[in-house]
C-alpha cells in the first residue's frame, strides 16, 4: 500500500441519491469537495469514481461507512461495504473505509450558519460531507503516525 503521507486520496459519501465525491491536497494533508454523481446504478457510479481517481492521480480511495450511534453497522453500512468493493475492483486501487457518523448532519449544519439557501444546500451538501469525512479520515492517519512515532 502507498504510503499514507504525500499521497493524493479520494474521498467518496456514499448516498442513495447522489454521491459525494472529495479530494485530498497532493500532501494528504487538506481535503476539499471535488463534485457530487447523481446515483443510477452502483456500477456506473464506480465506473466515474474509477475515472475521477485516475484523473485525479489517487493511490488511495476511502469510503464513508456510515455506522450507528453505538458503533455497530447496519442495512446502510453493508450497501456502503459492497459499494466499496466494487470502488476497489473498477479502479484498481486500495479502499478504506472510514467512519461517516454525523458528516451529512455537519455539513448540513455548515451550510446553513453560512446562510447557504435550501436549493444551493442540496446542490453541495454531499461533496462537503465528503470532504469532510476525508478531512477526518486523513486527520486520523496523521495523528495515529504522530502517536506511533512515524508521523512525517
Amino acid at each position: 500500500m502507498p504510503s499514507m503521507y504525500r499521497m493524493r486520496v479520494l474521498g467518496i459519501d456514499y448516498g442513495r441519491a447522489r454521491i459525494g465525491v472529495a479530494v485530498s491536497d497532493p500532501t494528504g494533508l487538506f481535503a476539499q469537495g471535488l463534485t457530487v454523481i447523481p446515483r443510477r446504478t452502483d456500477e456506473a457510479a464506480a465506473a466515474e469514481i474509477a475515472r475521477i481517481a485516475r484523473e485525479q492521480a489517487a493511490e488511495l480511495i476511502v469510503v464513508g461507512l456510515p455506522r450507528r450511534m453505538d458503533g455497530s453497522l447496519g442495512e446502510r453500512a453493508a450497501q456502503c461495504q459492497a459499494f466499496a468493493e466494487r470502488v476497489a475492483s473498477a479502479a484498481g486501487l486500495p479502499v478504506d473505509l472510514y467512519d461517516e457518523r454525523l458528516t451529512t448532519v455537519s455539513a448540513e449544519r455548515t451550510l446553513i450558519d453560512a446562510d447557504v439557501g435550501r436549493a444551493r444546500r442540496r446542490q453541495v451538501v454531499d461533496k462537503l460531507a465528503a470532504a469532510l469525512m476525508l478531512q477526518g479520515w486523513l486527520d486520523s492517519r496523521r495523528k495515529r503516525a504522530t502517536d506511533d512515532g512515524s508521523g512525517s
